[in-house]
């Protein structure tokens, strides 16, 4: 069995979508021992700035007029397909940033959507009826009573795209206020907070476990 891990946080060993990833990979590690696990760190090694519009202009032209730039990005992207298609679960730690997707993933998520085996409307969505976890953590509060709810632009979108497109079936494990703690003003909310952190680790452990299978 094989786990395809993608992880866009900047925070490094401080990044919380990562801890929830973690813990979910955990489990899925104890339901799968001997299984490997593929990584892929966007934050950390992004794809390259120019990758997606060399992919786009690529399939305007015949193969053997494809710059080297357009060789490379159309490579790329297989790469990162062949990834996911050879994955048996996909684990994805993705955080909200600035109310959106972040520049990382989207980065990856549009360079995938060129492989025609990725793009909307093939015979065969790319992760139909895989299982997937969508680990994702925001600052502050978005849900229904807050002044921000609505702002969350990041995880209907990776929902639309991970299940409606990829068809994949999707996990969505969320933890916000993770700003508590961090930003003064947030310092009321620290019991909320914490309530909403153990509720999230605990989302995790039930999604690794689904997870393994």
């Amino acid at each position: 069995m094989s786990l395809f891990r993608l992880d866009a946080s900047i925070r490094g060993e401080a990044s919380a979508s990562g801890e929830i990833a973690d813990i979910v990979e955990k489990r899925w590690r104890a339901g799968n021992p001997g299984g490997d696990v593929v990584r892929r760190h966007v934050g950390v090694d992004p794809v390259p700035a120019q990758a997606w519009a060399n992919a786009v202009s690529a399939g305007m032209v015949a193969p053997e007029d494809r710059t080297p730039g357009q060789q490379a990005a159309v490579g790329l992207a297989a790469e990162l397909v062949d990834e996911l298609l050879g994955a048996d679960a996909v684990l994805l730690a993705l955080p909200l940033y600035n109310f959106g997707v972040s520049q990382h993933a989207k980065s990856w998520i549009d360079l995938v959507l060129t492989d025609q085996r990725a793009a909307p409307g093939g015979a065969t969505p790319l992760l139909e009826g895989r299982p997937v976890v969508l680990a994702t953590a925001r600052g502050g509060a978005y849900g229904p009573g807050t002044p921000r709810h609505g702002w969350d632009h990041a995880t209907p979108y990776l929902a639309r795209i991970l299940g409606d497109v990829w068809g994949a079936d999707l996990t969505v494990v969320e933890r916000e206020f993770t700003l508590v703690g961090v930003n003064p003003a947030l310092d009321d909310f620290r019991d909320v907070a914490a309530e909403m952190h153990a509720s999230a680790l605990d989302a995790a452990r039930v999604a690794g476990d689904k997870l393994a299978g």
